[in-house]
């Protein structure tokens, strides 16, 4: 692994583009330090610290804090994120698929062109109305869901959030938290064109991991207290806590790249002299098809809901605790699975064609063996996603819930909590797998030697299957070395903390 990290500068256009993307990315985490004019950094900072980071569930502010990498935290130009981009882009791609003009745009000659204007077209929308929203309540914290508690910090600091109010301060932000937007669209664009990898879900994953050393500094203040007090938790829940990750960890890899491969069939042609087709190939069909999405609309619907309740029916004791159960307890964990198997289901339904896959089949000679082209066809792919989607659906259901349980079960804070499951854990793990994969195929193409020496994707074209395993082994005994390597290293640390307080 560390001759092919060594192998990756020996290539220039492959060391240009590692470059340019971590030029990029730096330029990304300075923009999430910029505070926005009008705005004091420090009582947001302060609130941060004391009220979201320690507090045993997420709410909206922990959400959008997460996903911008700390510039919500900061108050900083890059606040929105690329939040709005990825909302417009989910939203003209489930309406391309409901709606019969835009799916006939986009198979036409530039229609994902125009597509991808619309997108941008929306974008601008969606950041104006955040930004607005977000500019109103950092003028109005008081009583405001998003920023609950937020004027006990003001309070004890005795420092303004906003020292100017008014519509000035309001088209500022809008205008600066747009363009930041924008500017972060721009840049994602640049990586992906210009650099490695996707780079909207470089400039996600970049804000997630920012987030650990926080998370790594919140759990050890609650397991290892300083000024001689005594934990709340068991030290050794640590231990076992990071053995979990591991583990959690290997799971969400396999399960990511799970694939149940259909073997398709093509026919023998026989132009002139040549023959064509007569060989076996394979259609992958994923596991998790629908990707880390079924949890992001879950979250979406069961967060906003839940905050809007709190704001307009103040007063009414029903409604608050319908508001509290669907934040947490049984209620909250039946909601939020229930909604993650209905967005899974319904992903796979706008995106996974079984009609369109069985007709190209049949139009390019192709069968699967054992059943017949055409309908039949069709009825086996869609029997074969949907157990599929099942199992997919448990899967991201058990990651989406697990944060939350270890958050509320072991007190543990929520910070720390969310790298051990739910969106951060899954686009991180998808988003590294697919870079390496890519540069992967950069250092094959060289002919030189991957991340793994024997590989499955060097195993895969040159025909060995036994390649494959034995790298999964050494790739298995290694992560296990590693593991026992952190544990022997956690418990000797809180041993010794231990001793010296």
């Amino acid at each position: 692994m560390i001759s092919a990290f060594t192998n990756t500068f020996k290539i220039p256009e492959l060391r240009n583009r590692v470059l340019f993307t971590l030029f990029m990315l730096v330029i990304v985490r300075v923009g999430a330090a910029i505070t926005c004019p009008g705005v004091n950094a420090l009582v947001l900072r302060e609130w941060f610290l004391n009220e979201v980071n320690t507090q045993t569930g997420g709410g909206v502010a922990a959400l959008f804090n997460l996903f911008s990498g700390g510039a919500l935290e900061n108050c900083a130009i890059f606040s929105l994120g690329v939040m709005p981009y990825i909302s417009a882009s989910i939203m003209l791609q489930l309406l391309t698929a409901v709606i019969p003009q835009l799916g006939k745009l986009a198979k036409e000659d530039g229609g994902r062109q125009k597509i991808m204007q619309y997108t941008r077209y929306a974008t601008i929308g969606l950041c104006v109305l955040q930004g607005g929203l977000l500019a109103k309540s950092f003028e109005f914290p008081k009583n405001n869901p998003f920023l609950g508690g937020i004027e006990q910090t003001i309070s004890r600091l005795g420092i303004p959030l906003v020292s100017n109010q008014g519509f000035g301060f309001e088209v500022m932000t809008v205008i600066t938290l747009t363009a930041g937007a924008m500017f972060l669209m721009w840049i994602g664009d640049q990586i992906t064109d210009r650099g490695i990898g996707n780079g909207m879900s470089l400039i996600i994953t970049i804000g997630i991991v920012a987030r650990l050393p926080a998370a790594l500094i919140q759990a050890w203040k609650t397991f290892v207290p300083a000024n001689g007090l005594s934990s709340q938790v068991n030290p050794m829940v640590l231990v076992l806590m990071i053995a979990f990750l591991f583990f959690v960890i290997a799971a969400v890899i396999c399960v990511t790249e799970a694939q149940r491969r259909i073997s398709v069939q093509y026919a023998k042609r026989i132009v002139g002299r040549k023959v064509y087709g007569g060989q076996t190939q394979y259609m992958p069909l994923k596991v998790n098809y629908a990707g880390v999405m079924p949890i992001i609309f879950a979250q979406a619907l069961l967060v906003f809901p839940t905050t809007i309740v709190s704001m307009a029916f103040k007063t009414n004791d029903t409604a608050q605790k319908i508001a509290a159960a669907l934040n947490q307890g049984p209620w909250h964990y039946a909601f939020y699975g229930g909604m993650i198997f209905f967005f899974s289901y319904f992903w796979v339904a706008t995106q996974f064609q079984p009609a369109q896959i069985a007709d190209d089949l049949k139009k390019y000679g192709g069968y699967i063996p054992g059943v017949r082209p055409g309908k039949p066809t069709a009825d086996f792919l869609d029997f074969t996603m949907t157990r599929l989607t099942f199992a997919g659906a448990i899967f991201l259901t058990i990651i989406a819930i697990l944060p939350q349980m270890l958050s509320h079960q072991l007190n543990v804070p929520y910070i720390t909590a969310q790298f051990f499951g739910g969106t951060s854990l899954l686009i991180v793990v998808g988003v590294v797998l697919d870079t390496m994969r890519q540069v992967e195929t950069h250092l094959i193409q060289r002919h030189y030697d991957g991340f793994l020496r024997k590989g499955r994707l060097r195993g895969r074209f040159d025909g060995g299957a036994r390649a494959g395993g034995e790298a999964v082994q050494q790739g298995a005994l290694m992560w296990a070395y590693v593991a026992i390597a952190l544990l022997i290293v956690s418990g000797v640390t809180i041993f010794i903390a231990q001793h010296i307080r």
